[in-house]
């Protein structure tokens, strides 16, 4: 009971922030290119209560992968919608790669300064706790980055990928999304995605840590 506690009390606030600022870089990328959907349901923030979504969340302690409710984005403001739109869905799987980054350089500095100072019990409380904290950081926005970018409607790689490809084409890609959160589900709880992503994901891990 006592390790779940301290799994969650680790997890929470990596998990809040990765969620949250990945959902805000969308409605804030959409903003930008002249669509103030998000700003007008109050999406268009960093408080994590407007974002989180209860079974996602769960997902992420269950399975070790989840996901937000996604900032809502109408690409008919837009000026030019199919590259816009690209530019909105690279920016959630962006900035978790951002934030991997900053937190695999934040671990290495508190490595350094646990190397260098002498040890007290009060130093390792703070230190210890930090450093699990910023390494979930890493592997959790690491997760997010990576299997976003996974070409499955609604994905955000699905977008990426509408924009790039010929319009009748992506037309057709897009009727996909309707089967794809079932098929993301069967991927997960079967275990492939698993082993899609994990090795991606761990050899990222590895060049930052």
């Amino acid at each position: 009971m006592n390790s779940i506690i301290l799994q969650i009390i680790i997890l929470a606030p990596p998990i809040l922030l990765a969620l949250t600022v990945h959902e805000f870089a969308h409605g804030y990328v959409a903003y930008r290119f002249g669509d103030p959907t998000a700003r007008n349901e109050g999406r268009l923030t960093l408080n994590p209560l407007k974002h989180l979504d209860p079974l996602g969340t769960l997902a992420f302690f269950i399975i070790k992968i989840g996901w937000a409710k996604p900032v809502p984005v109408n690409p008919y403001y837009f000026k030019n919608p199919r590259k816009d739109m690209l530019w909105v869905a690279l920016a959630g799987p962006a900035v978790n790669l951002a934030l991997a980054v900053i937190s695999a350089i934040l671990t290495k500095i508190v490595w350094f300064i646990a190397a260098t100072i002498p040890y007290s019990p009060i130093a390792e409380a703070i230190l210890v706790p930090l450093n699990e904290v910023l390494m979930a950081s890493v592997w959790i926005n690491l997760v997010l980055c990576i299997f976003n970018f996974l070409p499955i409607p609604p994905l955000d790689g699905s977008k990426i990928l509408a924009g790039i490809l010929p319009p009748d084409m992506a037309r057709s890609y897009a009727s996909v999304e309707r089967y794809g959160f079932v098929i993301i589900i069967l991927l997960a709880f079967s275990g492939i995605l698993s082993k899609m992503i994990l090795p991606i994901i761990d050899f990222a891990r590895n060049i930052l840590l």
